[in-house]
């Protein structure tokens, strides 16, 4: 049973750029990130605790904090594994 651990913007306040978290100006959430576990609400908007600008985080692919993205299944139909790891394990015969 995993432990669910409340993600809380304590002490966050609301600017004109976005809001103020210990120094760091934190943007609201991109509509990828609907559904994820890190979202906390503040003052109205939904922020990621876990990064600043979570735009940036999705514009190469999926964000690796994303709790509700699971990994690619490529065309093939096979999930991607690193090609290292892949390699290793066929050497110990699995």
């Amino acid at each position: 049973m995993a432990k669910k651990k409340a993600i809380s913007l304590e002490g966050a306040v609301k600017t004109d750029e976005g809001l103020s978290y210990k120094g760091m100006i934190m943007e609201e959430i991109v509509e990828k990130c609907e559904g994820c576990e890190r979202v906390a609400a503040v003052e109205g908007g939904k922020y990621c605790p876990a990064y600043a600008q979570p735009a940036m985080k999705w514009a190469h692919g999926v964000c690796n904090f994303a709790t509700h993205v699971r990994a690619e299944v490529d065309s093939a139909g096979a999930v991607k594994v690193n090609p290292l790891k892949a390699s290793k394990r066929a050497a110990r015969g699995r």
